[in-house]
């Protein structure tokens, strides 16, 4: 079984993206017989349009996924770019793509609902994404419920593609991740970049504890009873918190006489702890990028040598390598 999935660095990593995503990476790491994981960063340029904050995003992104967990000697780790492979097979798929197909993708729809400008990028980032999945012969592909759509959309072109010229291509299936949707921001929404509510893995303790203290609650009475699993400074803590510690927070909840201040000293002082190997980790790794780029070297080396031979596997069966 390859597992393989992308994270894009548009800004530096949250509680979202850890406890939705990067967690999930770092176990099925130990249960694949291989896993690739990319920094999406040609995705990125839908967002970022800054060339010296893309690549220090990029890097920052790899530090900060060894630092917390993902071993390069078990999961091959690179940089989407450095795979231009992937970039010529995304051609081969968007010959065949329907329009509107990509037109009823969420990203797109969302985006001109909302009346803002999507650019060409954005509408055809699922047909990259299935090139970036399609590339490496991927069998499983770790995804948030709203990603699910794409994944579709990759299996679609993929079978079409498998149906006028052989059988090329492996279809994948999406292994949706259940805890992706459910991080809250400080604002009770869904953790997001977009919507500035994030807390992020590796922001200064310091800094984080007076961001915790200023989440936004609900103005009930101290004495009055409340319930837990709908609040999401409970949720929250939750994220950290062993079953016994939630079991005793959810029972105060309900009793009610208490002051959300000390369920945010209590989150502040489990999210320091937590973190704090990772943190540690993450300052040997930043006094030493040469390192990291070797990581980055030679997963994209390895990464290659895979999309390589599954570009010419569909060049050949499309006939656009012709002079055999």
């Amino acid at each position: 079984m390859r597992v393989l999935s992308g994270i894009q660095p548009t800004g530096r990593f949250h509680w979202g993206n850890y406890f939705g995503a990067i967690r999930q990476y770092i176990d099925l790491q130990h249960e694949a017989d291989e896993a690739f994981y990319f920094i999406a960063n040609l995705h990125a340029l839908t967002t970022v349009r800054s060339g010296k904050e893309l690549r220090q995003l990029t890097l920052d992104a790899a530090i900060d996924l060894v630092a917390l967990g993902l071993d390069p000697n078990k999961a091959t780790l690179f940089v989407q770019s450095d795979v231009p492979e992937v970039s010529e097979l995304c051609w081969l798929l968007m010959t065949g793509t329907p329009m509107g197909l990509l037109e009823r993708c969420h990203a797109y729809k969302d985006k001109k609902a909302r009346g803002i400008a999507a650019d060409t990028g954005l509408f055809a980032y699922p047909v990259l994404q299935a090139a970036d999945v399609l590339a490496y012969d991927s069998d499983i592909v770790p995804v948030g419920e709203d990603q699910v759509q794409h994944i579709e959309v990759c299996r679609d072109l993929a079978s079409k593609f498998n149906h006028q010229f052989g059988e090329v291509f492996v279809l994948p299936k999406a292994k949706v991740l259940a805890q992706a949707a459910r991080v809250p921001g400080v604002d009770g929404e869904k953790m997001s970049k977009s919507y500035r509510n994030t807390l992020e893995v590796f922001e200064d303790p310091k800094a984080q504890r007076k961001r915790i203290m200023r989440i936004v609650t609900d103005s009930r009475p101290v004495e009055e009873p409340k319930e837990p699993e709908t609040d999401h400074l409970y949720r929250l803590f939750a994220l950290f918190a062993d079953a016994t510690a939630q079991e005793a927070m959810a029972a105060t909840y309900r009793r009610g006489g208490f002051g959300y201040g000390e369920v945010k000293k209590e989150l502040a002082a489990l999210a320091e702890t937590f973190f704090a190997p990772a943190r540690e980790r993450r300052r040997e790794l930043e006094a030493d990028p040469e390192h990291v780029r070797e990581i980055l070297g030679d997963g994209a080396a390895k990464a290659r040598r895979k999309a390589a031979e599954v570009l010419l596997r569909s060049q050949r069966a499309c006939g656009v390598k012709w002079n055999l």
